[in-house]
Formats: C-alpha cells, structure tokens, sequence
C-alpha cells in the first residue's frame, strides 16, 4: 500500500511540472540547502558544562579538517540559483504587465512567512526557559544559534530587490568592491567595520552571475570551467600566500573568518562552486528525467525555507533531549577536540534529520500556504494531481 502511495506521488509530482521547467535549477537549490544543513550540523556543537550549555566548534581543535568546510559552504550556489530564478521571474512579471512593487511583496510574502512562525514559536521557548529557570547564558546561546541563519534571509531578501539592478549589473563590479574593501582592511590596517561593505558585496557577485545567466541563456561549459579553475587558483594563492583563512566557514575564536563578514577568498571560492554548479548542469539534468530522481528534488524545493529555519532546532532538540541521559553524550554533548567526536558525531545526523523531519511537518504548511486550485506549478504548492486522477 504504501509503494503504491509513493508511486501515485512521484506520478502526481511529474504530471504537475511545466515540461520547460529546468530541474537543475532546482536540484542545485536543493543540494545548497542541504549542504548547509550538514555543514552546521558537522561544524557545530553544543558543550554541556557545569550545567550550562556553550557553544564550541570542531575547527578550533582539529584545523586539519578545513577543507571539509569547502564541500558544506554552498551559500555562494543558493544565491547563484537566487539571482537566476529572480531576474527571470522579474523579466516574466514584467512581461505580464506586473509592477515591481506587486512582484517583490509577493516575492517578500513567500520568503518571510515560515520566518513569521519561527520566531513566534521561539519567542514561547524562550520565554519558557526563563521561566523554568534555565540560566540566561544557557538561553542566549541556545537562541543565539537558533536564529543565526536569519542574516542570510536578511541578504537574500535585499539581493532580491536589488534585482533589476542585478540583471544589468557586471560581477566584476562587486567583485572589485570586494577587492578593495579587503586592501584597506588587511593592507592598510583600515577599521575591521568596512568589512561588513561585503555583506552585501561579496554575496552580490554570484546573484549577479545568476542574473547574468537568465539574460544570456544556457552558459557553455567553457564559462563552468574558467570560472571552477580561476576561483580555486584565486583561493589557493589567497590562502597560500596571503594569509587568508582555509577554513570557509567561521571558527570561534580566530582572529578572521570569511564569512563573518565575507573576504574575497570566500568570493573566489564562490566563483569555483558557480563553476562546478553550472558544470552540473547537464548531467543533473539526465539524473532528474527519472520520476523518483524529480520527486525527491521537487519535495526538498517545496520546503526549503522549512528546512533552513529548523535545521538549528532540530539538532538542539536531539541535544536537548540526550542531556535526559544523565551523563554528557559522545559527539552531542562533549568537547568537539578529536576524531572521536567526529565520529560520534557522524552517528547522530541521522537522529538529527528525524528530528528535522517532525519539524517539516509540524511547519511545513506555513512555507507552503494554501495550495492553489488546479496549480500546475510544483513549487508554489503541493504537488497537484493531473486531471485525470482528478476525475477519477
């Protein structure tokens, strides 16, 4: 019974997608989002000591394993995608006869309203914790990595206004901004606060690339190439020989970190994922003619944002929840200072993904909102049935 549920699914899903839609683009959303999923639940833990709980990260002890940052840090892909799926749903608004403003308040609306019961529902546990008297150093900590994630929705939310800017706009435009900034910082020893210039910079390069890409069409894989080998030769000779961090994610503790605020290895480095991105293209393209292959894909788009909001949650739950066992957990509880911890760690991301899974669908709907009469469009409802299996 059940194969048969998940056969009519996949059908349903497949019947209900546009045959122009390009699954790619989609496919490399979903692999984006989930490669931050497992990159924060990989390089975060939570360290119960003396009855408080603090937050470490496994870098500080095992710096060796900075280059597994490099496959988990693929925010510079979701905003390539961003810039991609923005500046042509501008041009098809446009088209339509849509103004700017009614294209980005329904554009805000989607993006904001799973935000909207996140922070409600944080704001009760938080205030429960309190309450029940859980220490403030505790709860800061706890609320601090719950709602981290937001700056990127932030950025993203202000890259998708700034798009018809984006659409006429060069790469090397910002890409020079970021240049310039890091000169002044670490050249000349300039204040650490024109760093955050990048935020929006830094993050505007690969939206820009994304933009470009609707304009112009189908990129050739010899543009995936010089940009996959010119950004990883940028990032090698800026970690090599100009001092930049290995590590793409932030380290507590060091003196810098790429992303807070982004450097111009973070960028280069970006540029390379945009490369192996656009690269993929075509082979994921081939893999997503299989029903299943789309089914799942098309899911993980329908709740990306569901996914993004509760990752932090759900891992604090499991964490939570193991502190019930009297002694402090192997890998969710201890210092993150060896392989050991790694290891251990390993073992719990699929505890850590249950919990998520209770929280897509717990939450899910508020992502979704109500499905569209007749929608034929995958991601802006549940998947619709065709018209057959309507009349049936």
């Amino acid at each position: 019974m059940r194969d048969l549920a998940v056969r009519d699914l996949v059908r349903r899903i497949g019947s209900a997608t546009p045959p122009d839609r390009d699954r790619a683009v989609d496919a490399l959303r979903a692999l984006a989002i989930l490669g931050v999923v497992l990159g924060h639940w990989l390089v975060t833990a939570l360290v119960s000591d003396s009855g408080t709980v603090r937050g470490a990260g496994p870098l500080q002890h095992l710096p060796r394993l900075a280059p597994a940052s490099w496959l988990f840090q693929t925010l510079a892909v979701f905003f390539l995608v961003g810039g991609h799926v923005g500046a042509k749903g501008y041009a098809a608004a446009r088209a339509r006869g849509t103004t700017y403003g009614r294209w980005l308040g329904a554009r805000m609306a989607r993006l904001f309203r799973p935000v909207a019961a996140f922070l409600l529902v944080w704001s009760v546990i938080s205030g429960a914790m309190l309450v029940s008297g859980v220490g403030w150093d505790t709860v800061r900590t706890l609320v601090k990595l719950a709602v981290s994630p937001l700056w990127f929705l932030l950025v993203f939310a202000a890259l998708t206004a700034a798009t018809p800017l984006a659409r006429r706009m060069h790469l090397l435009w910002p890409l020079v901004v970021v240049l310039y900034v890091d000169l002044v910082r670490f050249g000349f020893d300039g204040p650490a606060r024109y760093g955050w210039i990048n935020v929006a910079a830094g993050w505007l390069v690969p939206y820009c690339l994304g933009a470009a890409w609707a304009r112009a069409g189908m990129p050739g894989r010899t543009t995936g190439w010089l940009l996959l080998a010119g950004g990883a030769a940028g990032t090698a000779g800026l970690v090599l020989w100009a001092g930049y961090p290995a590590a793409m994610v932030g380290v507590p503790g060091a003196a810098v970190s790429n992303l807070g605020p982004p450097t111009l290895a973070a960028v280069t480095f970006g540029l390379a994922q945009c490369g192996a991105a656009l690269l993929l293209l075509g082979p994921l393209r081939r893999v997503l003619a299989r029903p299943a292959a789309w089914a799942a894909v098309a899911l993980v788009n329908l709740s990306a944002m569901t996914v993004f909001l509760w990752h932090q949650t759900a891992m604090m739950a499991v964490t939570a929840t193991g502190l019930l066992a009297g002694a402090p957990l192997p890998g969710l509880h201890t210092e993150p200072d060896g392989p050991g911890w790694v290891l251990a760690r390993l073992a719990w991301l699929p505890v850590f993904a249950v919990a998520l899974l209770i929280c897509w669908a717990a939450f899910r709907r508020w992502e979704q909102g109500r499905p569209r009469t007749g929608s034929t469009v995958v991601r802006e409802g549940r998947p619709a049935r065709s018209a057959a299996a309507r009349r049936a």
